[in-house]
C-alpha cells in the first residue's frame, strides 16, 4: 500500500487533472452557448451551432460530477468550505447549468420566433454565466477565504455572497470566460463551415490574445497586490489530517514561492501562454484540430497555474490562516484514498475510452443542409 504522503499528492494532482479535464472539455459547449447570440444569425444557423455540441454537452458534464466527487471523498473539509462558502454563488450556477438541457431539448419543439428567441438567450445565459462563476471562484481562493474552525472542528463561513465579487476575482471571471469562449470558437472552427466558420476564425484568433493580456494581468495582481500564503511551520505531510496543528504566513506575492522552491512549475503558465499563441497561428491552417489540441494545453496550463502556484494549500483561510487546509491536513483517511485510488484505475480508462469513441463517431461537420434534412431528429 502507497504511503499517506503519496496517495495525498496523488488525489491532488488526480483533482486538479479532474477540474482541467472539465475545463477542457465542458469549456468548449460553455463557450459555444456564449457565443450562440453572437456567431448565428439565422434561425438556421443557430441550430448548425447548437447541433455542434448537441451529442457531446451531456457527456462532458461527467468531468464536473467526477470533480466534485473527487472533492467529496477525498477532501471532505474542503468539499464543506467551499459549498457553504459560495453556496449562493453555486445556486446561481446550477439554476444557469439548468437553462441548458431545456434550451437544447424545447428550443426548436415550436415554431415561434419568440419562443426559440428567449431559448437562446438563456442557452446564452447558461454558456456565459457557468465560466464566470468558477473564474470568480477560483479568484476568491487566491485571495483567501473568511473561513474559521470552532475547537470542535465546525466550519464557520463569515463572508458575503457579494464579497465574492470583488475586482480581482471579476477579473479571475473573465480570465476564465475569454478562454472558453476562445476555445468554443476554436471547436466552431472544426465543425462548421461557411458563414459561421468564417466568424468563429476572426473570434478564435482574437480571442486567445485576449485571454494571454487578462492573464498576464492577474499574474501581475497575484504578484504584487494578492496576499499569499505559506507554510512557515508544522503541517507535516505523512500526519494526521488536522488543520490546527501548522503555522502559516501571509505576505503579498508569497503565491509565487513555488516556483523557486519547484523550478518545473514554470512549465504550468508558459504552456497556458504558448498555448494561446499557438492557436492564433493554427486556427487558419488546414488542420484547425491542432488548434484545438493547443487551445486545450492553454486552459489546462492556465488551470494548473492556479493549482501549483497555491500548492500545497487548497483553501486558504483568510480569518485564519493557521485553519487554512491543504492537500497534507484535509484529505480523508489513508484506506478510503487508497480505495478511491484503486477504483479510479479502474473506471477512469473507460470513461476516457467511450468519450473518446463518442468523438470519434461524432466527427465531422455540421451544416445547414443537414439540419434541413433532419429538421425533426435533431435540436
Amino acid at each position: 500500500m502507497l504511503d499517506f504522503e503519496t496517495l495525498r499528492l496523488i488525489w491532488w494532482f488526480l483533482l486538479g487533472f479532474l477540474l482541467a479535464g472539465f475545463a477542457i472539455f465542458d469549456g468548449f459547449d460553455f463557450g459555444v452557448g456564449a457565443l450562440l447570440p453572437w456567431i448565428a444569425r439565422t434561425d438556421s444557423e443557430r441550430r448548425v451551432v447548437i447541433n455542434t455540441i448537441g451529442p457531446v454537452w451531456e457527456g462532458n458534464q461527467t468531468w464536473i460530477i467526477l470533480g466534485a466527487g473527487a472533492i467529496f471523498a477525498a477532501f471532505p473539509p474542503l468539499y464543506g468550505a467551499s459549498f457553504s462558502g459560495f453556496y449562493l454563488a453555486l445556486i446561481g450556477l446550477l439554476f444557469s447549468m439548468i437553462l441548458r438541457p431545456g434550451g437544447f431539448k424545447y428550443r426548436s419543439k415550436l415554431q415561434s420566433t419568440t419562443w426559440r428567441t428567449i431559448w437562446d438567450h438563456l442557452l446564452f445565459v447558461g454558456g456565459a454565466v457557468p465560466p464566470l462563476l468558477f473564474g470568480v471562484a477560483v479568484g476568491n481562493v487566491l485571495e483567501g477565504v473568511p473561513f474559521h474552525f470552532d475547537e470542535w472542528q465546525r466550519l464557520f463561513y463569515d463572508g458575503t455572497f457579494f464579497g465574492l465579487l470583488n475586482p480581482f476575482a471579476i477579473l479571475c471571471g473573465l480570465v476564465s470566460v475569454s478562454m472558453l469562449v476562445s476555445h468554443g470558437a476554436v471547436y466552431l472552427v472544426n465543425k462548421t463551415e461557411g458563414v459561421i466558420q468564417a466568424r468563429a476564425k476572426r473570434i478564435a484568433s482574437l480571442g486567445p490574445l485576449v485571454t494571454i493580456a487578462l492573464f498576464v494581468l492577474a499574474g501581475f495582481w497575484v504578484a504584487f497586490g494578492v496576499q499569499g500564503y505559506v507554510v512557515a511551520a508544522g503541517g507535516a505531510w505523512n500526519g494526521p489530517s488536522n488543520p490546527f496543528t501548522k503555522t502559516v504566513t501571509v505576505h503579498t506575492g508569497a503565491w509565487l514561492a513555488n516556483y523557486g522552491t519547484y523550478p518545473w512549475m514554470i512549465l504550468a503558465p508558459m504552456l497556458g501562454l504558448a498555448g494561446a499563441v499557438l492557436t492564433t497561428r493554427l486556427v487558419g491552417s488546414p488542420k484547425p484540430i491542432l488548434a484545438f489540441v493547443s487551445s486545450g494545453a492553454s486552459i489546462f496550463g492556465i488551470v494548473s497555474t492556479a493549482g501549483v502556484s497555491m500548492f500545497p494549500f487548497l483553501m486558504p483561510s483568510s480569518n485564519n490562516p493557521n485553519q487554512s487546509l491543504t492537500a497534507f491536513d484535509a484529505s480523508s483517511s489513508h484506506y478510503t484514498l487508497m480505495i478511491m485510488l484503486v477504483s479510479t484505475i479502474i473506471f477512469m480508462p473507460i470513461i476516457i475510452i467511450y468519450t473518446s469513441w463518442v468523438y470519434k463517431m461524432m466527427r465531422g461537420t455540421v451544416s445547414s443542409k443537414y439540419i434541413d434534412d433532419n429538421s425533426h431528429s435533431v435540436y
